[in-house]
């Protein structure tokens, strides 16, 4: 009976691993992106100051 059960953790070990790395992966593009954005709105915020164009208010829309 452990032969079985060690079988099914070595078969699920190689899921497991794949998935954590996949999470960790995702989660990095997301925050990265997210960083991105708030450092883009940062730089427009600024031109659009220098410029003398009133602030973006929250909601942007996009085409």
């Amino acid at each position: 009976m452990d032969s079985y059960w060690a079988a099914v953790a070595w078969s699920l070990l190689p899921t497991v691993v794949v998935l954590g790395l996949f999470v960790f992966v995702v989660r990095a593009i997301l925050r990265m992106d997210r960083s991105e954005r708030r450092a883009y709105s940062r730089v427009e915020a600024e031109e659009r100051a220098k410029r003398g164009l009133p602030p973006v208010d929250g909601e942007r829309r996009t085409v």
